[in-house]
């Protein structure tokens, strides 16, 4: 089962360039340690040293903030789209 991740500016440089990448995993969890497999370097971008999800970064889930839902657990079907978004301070 594969999901298309889009992948903002500043961990393109894990995926070679790239602004969206497949990957595979029933749920968000899975979905990051398959990430962190083909882009070694990119899950301790996303995740803390606990395993959370970072607080300045968003993870969606076709539009849903995994937040709101079940968070890493969340689960993923296949055609799903997963969107990756730091968040941006200014004032």
């Amino acid at each position: 089962m594969s999901v298309r991740v889009r992948v903002p500016t500043p961990l393109r440089k894990f995926t070679n360039g790239a602004d969206e990448v497949n990957a595979q995993g029933l749920n968000v969890r899975a979905l990051v340690d398959d990430l962190e497999t083909k882009f070694p370097g990119i899950k301790e971008r996303i995740c803390d040293e606990t395993g959370k999800v970072r607080r300045f970064v968003n993870v969606y889930v076709n539009g849903d903030d995994i937040r709101f839902l079940q968070n890493l657990e969340t689960s993923l079907k296949e055609g799903d789209n997963i969107s990756i978004v730091p968040a941006i301070a200014g004032g």
